[in-house]
């Protein structure tokens, strides 16, 4: 009678050790893999942050971001009345003096108003800087609605140059209707200069560096 082959309990041991090493090599290969995903996904998610809060402030008014409107309220103003006041700063490292025109003014909800606020670049060079908004309390931010406004740009100032800038506004009708804001008597506009950093200096091209080497 035909005999069965024999395994060792060696060899079996061999054999059983391989798979487990296999399988856990491949668990360590999956794991592997999903750790860099989700790494991955997390680098993703950083970049796509900043962009995100900036498209959620400006819909929402989170923070006391301002809103932005092309046109007047359709329901024009109403009869109650709030003070508006406007703040100006400057950050450290711009030599500008700004200010606005008038410091609180009281405008119906709903009216339309224009305002201006002054800089000076109290430098003798070109200096040039941008703003920073929000309003106060924070709150209001998605009924304070901005036609026009000098943040949007960068602002490049000649030595000793004296500029208006106008800031068009108003606050939002709809506010009425938010009984949390029943009592709000005052929204404070405010507004910071930053210094934009001058551009840096281009080096020479390998053409003009041989002709100024050949001149000399």
């Amino acid at each position: 009678m035909d005999q069965k082959p024999t395994i060792s309990r060696d060899e079996g041991r061999r054999a059983t050790k391989g798979r487990g090493l296999s399988n856990g090599l491949g668990r360590d290969a999956l794991v592997a893999s999903i750790c860099g995903g989700v790494v991955a996904l997390m680098v993703g998610a950083s970049y796509a942050a900043v962009p995100f809060y900036n498209w959620f402030c400006r819909a929402t008014g989170f923070n006391g971001t301002t809103q932005v409107a092309t046109s007047a309220p359709a329901s024009g103003p109403v009869a109650r009345k709030i003070a508006v006041r406007f703040d100006a700063n400057v950050a450290p490292g711009l030599p500008w003096r700004f200010e606005p025109e008038q410091t609180e003014i009281e405008v119906n909800i709903g009216q339309v108003t224009t305002i201006y606020y002054t800089v000076t670049n109290q430098a003798a060079r070109t200096t040039a800087g941008q703003a920073a908004y929000n309003v106060a309390p924070l709150t209001v931010g998605s009924y304070f609605q901005k036609i026009n406004c000098f943040c949007f740009t960068e602002q490049t100032m000649a030595p000793g140059e004296k500029r208006e800038m106008p800031v068009v506004f108003y606050v939002d009708p709809s506010i009425i209707d938010d009984h949390d804001n029943d009592g709000l008597g005052t929204i404070t506009l405010s507004y910071t200069f930053y210094p934009v950093r001058e551009p840096a200096v281009k080096p020479l091209a390998a053409g003009d560096d041989d002709k100024r080497k050949g001149n000399l």
